[in-house]
């Protein structure tokens, strides 16, 4: 099932912005952007990616990581 995650990452630089997608390129990922008025959110499109995973992933590296949505795309 194909599913439009976004999550919520304080990243200051953009160097921090290319080590959050990097983390995010995992199995199943097709896309990854980053979005958002200050570009902190994550947005991460993919078939059988299990967004806990991706979260603890994250968090691992920025501290603050937080699931904003997890969205069915047909």
């Amino acid at each position: 099932m194909k599913q439009k995650i976004v999550m919520e990452v304080s990243m200051n630089s953009e160097k921090c912005r290319l080590k959050a997608m990097k983390i995010a390129l995992v199995t199943g990922v097709t896309s990854v952007a980053i979005e958002g008025a200050d570009r902190s959110k994550v947005v991460v499109i993919g078939d059988g990616v299990d967004s806990a995973n991706l979260a603890k992933s994250l968090r691992k590296k920025f501290c603050c990581a937080n699931i904003e949505t997890v969205q069915s795309l047909g």
